[in-house]
């Protein structure tokens, strides 16, 4: 696409938007008002209006079903009152474009058959077409953007965290022998998720995060060969400017790395205060975070106590934007969900 093209893209994508604090603390704009907020996992079995669906249909039904996406998707919207959308899908939909299939049971995990763990079997990979694979999540964001008033993030799993799957979870054996081959098969996987992530702006998502959850498995030196230059791929891919975050478990201990890519975005676990976090990171970059999950386990007032420690240390940040460190567990409450919510949503400046 011409840059022009994707200029008009992405205002396109943005028209219907009604609630535009969370693309405003993305732009570092976000100025005299609360921050937004919205929660890795909030379409979730937290939630008992998704419990009730997962009872009706099976995991795969729900991932590959443009209709139940779109319900799915917009679920938190009504049940929590976050300030975006993220789509319903699974971090292993790019495995599927590697040909491997990808079964989500019934009672939660995936079954994945080991695809690649080495030079040998990368020869036999031959990667699909994105829209006849993947063409059931186009569908479902094109739904989704008839009716939301709010940004819609889109995502995928990064490289590195897809190929631990489809190595079955052997990749650092693979990295460490044969780290020509593995890097090929980086390379593909990055390929794959580029055309990916452009079919799902082109629907219109208003962002894209990277999953690259497991790249703590990783040293400082491993993550800097094995991730950053993948992650610099896919943001050189897309329309210029459109916002790329990124999220890492232990992305505390690789904060330099990311920074050096300059992502509109990072997503922070809760091994440090994000207000020292950001005496790293400079404010052309959105901290997005960072309390901990299990915080939704204590009390109310607990709650409102450390959530609101958090507003008042990042008072007045432009780019700041709620969330936790990880994804909301399955079992939190829901009422404490939504309290977390409301303490964010009814935060006044100065309070």
């Amino acid at each position: 696409m011409s840059s022009d093209l994707l200029s008009t893209q992405s205002l396109k994508n943005s028209s219907h938007i009604t609630n535009p604090l969370f693309l405003e603390a993305l732009r570092g704009q976000n100025r005299g008002k609360r921050p937004p907020i919205w929660i890795m996992r909030q379409a979730g079995r937290s939630l008992p209006s998704y419990r009730k669906l997962r009872e009706k249909y099976p995991l795969d039904e729900l991932f590959r079903t443009p209709e139940l996406i779109y319900q799915i998707t917009k679920l938190p919207l009504d049940d929590l009152g976050v300030d975006a959308a993220i789509l319903f899908a699974d971090i292993l939909h790019v495995a599927s474009l590697m040909g491997s299939n990808v079964h989500f049971k019934p009672q939660g995990g995936i079954e994945i058959a080991p695809l690649v763990q080495n030079s040998e079997d990368l020869k036999k990979v031959c990667p699909r077409n994105v829209l006849e694979t993947l063409g059931f999540v186009q569908e479902g964001i094109q739904m989704l953007k008839k009716e939301l008033t709010v940004p819609l993030i889109g995502f995928a799993g990064g490289p590195f965290t897809v190929a631990t799957y489809l190595a079955n979870k052997k990749v650092k054996e693979w990295l460490f022998s044969e780290p020509e081959s593995f890097h090929q098969f980086l390379d593909m996987l990055t390929d794959s998720t580029i055309e990916y992530l452009q079919m799902q702006i082109e629907a219109g998502v208003n962002a894209i995060q990277i999953f690259e959850s497991w790249a703590n498995l990783l040293s400082r030196p491993q993550f800097q060969e094995f991730v950053i230059p993948y992650l610099k791929k896919i943001q050189a891919a897309l329309p210029e400017g459109f916002p790329l975050m990124v999220f890492c478990r232990g992305s505390t201990m690789f904060i330099d790395h990311l920074v050096a890519i300059n992502p509109t975005g990072i997503s922070v676990d809760w091994s440090r205060p994000l207000w020292e976090i950001r005496q790293q990171v400079p404010p052309s970059i959105a901290l997005q975070g960072n309390l901990d999950p299990e915080l939704l386990y204590a009390p109310k007032e607990v709650i409102q106590r450390e959530t609101k420690k958090l507003l008042r240390s990042m008072q007045g940040d432009p780019a700041f934007i709620v969330n936790l460190g990880h994804g909301v567990l399955p079992d939190t409450p829901v009422d404490h969900v939504k309290y977390f919510v409301e303490t964010v949503t009814t935060w006044q400046q100065g309070a």
